[in-house]
């Protein structure tokens, strides 16, 4: 369907917006005002109008609108949201504010379903996520004169076909994978250059983080382990030589895909101490992991995932993604069940996000014409599901395997309207994930497409963020030498 919505004034335009677009994820929804309904000529199958009232609270006003515009819509469509009213990405800041005053759990139930008319169900959750926070990071060092190591590495085996994030296949950047290593080590050892600028004839801002050791350390991607043996070393070596990484707290490395895993470099991260790492299937169903161009086997996963316990690891996390092309409950099932016999320590339940920029809405069909893919029938018709059945599947695997929830969040276009929740057995949590959510502490990240994020005065949060893309990067960083 076309959709607009008409507002007589331009107050909560984005809050109105997310709503509606979580009643008609499918649709186009635009939005306008009075004044410039002429650029929104087009026929409307469906039209809105929404007058704002006058207010003198601004919170309690938008609140009300959007409870009444709720009821509306939930009406019109027989539907209702698991998350109500509610459309921030960070969902478990109300209970937690909530839990700071001294309220009591059947109060912050009431308070929040009353407010944005939240089934119980994620209120619970998202209080035990406030909860599990609160208490993990009770003797964890935070604020601004604190800070989190970040590396990443941008390559890939494949690209999967849901990728939105900053990562480049492995095979074509394979020559300069050595100058890309070299490139992340000069940022560390020059820390003024931490996050290259966009316009390169500006002083870059500087991190200065001497004398203070990062509270964690988290290498991520892309994968990692993409990188060789040798590759690996030198940059875990490095970052040990220009940051003094002995008082950390946790050291992640997010090997992610089980067929960029071997023996050799289990060994380097070990000899770098890297205390949890993860092993990250998404399904456990072949006829997924082809369609989505993960280009390994559900064999890998186990095996990747031994060699890891060998190894020595202790702290193994594995991601899986809900509402994957075709998946119905089922297939979520014999995930969920493969998964619960190999034992990992924690477990991240994501759920699919389809954005405009991924290849599943934008660019499947000018492959095909382009001959660049084969056979195109596969993907016509698929379907994306995700409910809360099966996302109530999964919370119940992570239960039953001894964990609970510890971090939460949301995002746009996400399948059902749901959330990615991560749970770990106690004592297994990844810090860093709490830490860059609650934005709690700066983010010193190196590498393509990396965000800083330094924590000025007042609590405002400045973002310097590297190129994306990888020749540019290399490019910015070599023109700094």
């Amino acid at each position: 369907m076309n959709i607009g919505i008409c507002l007589d004034k331009s107050d909560f335009l984005y809050d109105i917006h997310s709503l509606v677009k979580s009643f008609f994820p499918d649709d186009d929804v635009s939005i306008y005002t009075d004044g410039d309904a002429e650029k929104c000529s087009t026929a409307r199958d469906l039209l809105l109008c929404v007058n704002i009232p006058d207010y003198t609270d601004r919170k309690s006003a938008k609140d009300q609108l959007k409870r009444e515009l709720y009821e509306s819509l939930s009406e019109l469509t027989g539907r209702t949201l698991p998350w109500g009213t509610l459309s921030g990405i960070r969902p478990t800041k109300i209970p937690m504010k909530m839990l700071e005053e001294g309220m009591s759990r059947g109060d912050i139930r009431d308070s929040i379903r009353e407010t944005y008319l939240a089934s119980d169900a994620k209120i619970s959750l998202a209080t035990d996520v406030a909860v599990n926070e609160r208490r993990i990071l009770e003797n964890v060092p935070t604020g601004p004169d604190t800070y989190s190591l970040y590396l990443h590495v941008p390559f890939c085996p494949s690209i999967c076909l849901y990728c939105t994030f900053s990562a480049s296949p492995a095979d074509a950047w394979q020559r300069y994978m050595d100058e890309y290593v070299d490139a992340v080590i000069l940022e560390m050892e020059r820390r003024e250059m931490l996050g290259v600028l966009p316009d390169p004839s500006k002083e870059p801002v500087v991190c200065s983080a001497r004398g203070r050791s990062p509270v964690t350390f988290y290498m991520g991607g892309g994968t990692p382990t993409a990188l060789s043996p040798e590759q690996l070393d030198r940059l875990l070596t490095a970052a040990e030589t220009y940051y003094d990484l002995g008082e950390c707290l946790e050291r992640t490395v997010e090997a992610g895909r089980p067929d960029s895993i071997t023996e050799e470099k289990l060994e380097v991260l070990k000899k770098h101490r890297i205390t949890r790492i993860s092993v990250n299937p998404q399904t456990m169903n072949q006829k997924t992991l082809d369609l989505i161009g993960r280009r390994h086997t559900v064999e890998d996963t186990v095996r990747a995932f031994s060699l890891a316990r060998r190894a020595g690891f202790d702290n193994i996390n594995m991601d899986i993604i809900l509402g994957l092309p075709g998946e119905e409950l089922c297939d979520v099932e014999n995930t969920l069940r493969q998964i619960e016999s190999l034992g990992p320590d924690s477990l991240t339940v994501h759920s699919l996000a389809v954005k405009r920029a991924s290849r599943l809405t934008k660019t499947l069909r000018e492959e095909h014409m382009a001959g660049k893919i084969g056979d195109y029938s596969r993907y016509e018709g698929l379907s994306f599901h995700n409910s809360e059945a099966i996302i109530g599947a999964a919370y119940d695997a992570a239960y039953r395997m001894g964990m609970q929830p510890y971090y939460l969040y949301r995002q746009k276009n996400m399948k059902g309207g749901l959330e990615n929740t991560g749970f770990a057995k106690r004592g297994c949590e990844c810090l860093y994930n709490i830490l860059i959510m609650e934005e709690l502490q700066e983010i010193h990240a190196f590498g393509a497409g990396a965000s800083t994020k330094v924590l000025s005065s007042g609590g405002r949060i400045d973002r310097i963020v590297n190129p994306k893309d990888v020749r540019t990067y290399l490019d910015r960083v070599a023109a700094r030498r």
